[in-house]
């Protein structure tokens, strides 16, 4: 079975830092590329940071230079680090993972995790 468990979410004032984490339970070698999604209330889920198994990386627009997605294969673990934090960053933080993994078929597919709340308060 795949799993992704985010952890790292919480309550943090504006302007303050928090870090999520992201643990597979099988090798993030597997994926062709991990990342972090998020939705506020209201709106549609959208793409915060992306990371492939090459190395490179991909931020919204409304995060960049304030974000950072790393990853730590041995852990089998993804990072965002999240800096200069803004109320409109609130939002629940899910993991993605997508690639082709034995017992799921021939395609890459998108796997998820139940996601983690950060609220950013003023």
């Amino acid at each position: 079975q795949v799993q992704l468990v985010e952890s790292g979410g919480g309550l943090v004032q504006a302007g303050g830092s928090l870090r999520l984490s992201c643990a597979a339970s099988r090798s993030i070698f597997s994926f062709n590329a991990m990342g972090w999604y998020r939705q506020a209330p209201g709106k549609q889920r959208e793409l915060v940071a992306t990371t492939t198994g090459a190395g490179s990386t991909n931020y919204a627009d409304s995060v960049k230079g304030r974000f950072t997605i790393s990853r730590d294969n041995a852990a089998n673990t993804v990072y965002l680090q999240m800096n200069s934090l803004k109320p409109e960053d609130t939002a629940v933080y899910s993991c993605n993972a997508k690639g082709v993994v034995p017992g799921y078929g021939f395609y890459p597919k998108n796997f998820w995790g139940q996601g983690t709340q950060v609220t950013v308060s003023s």
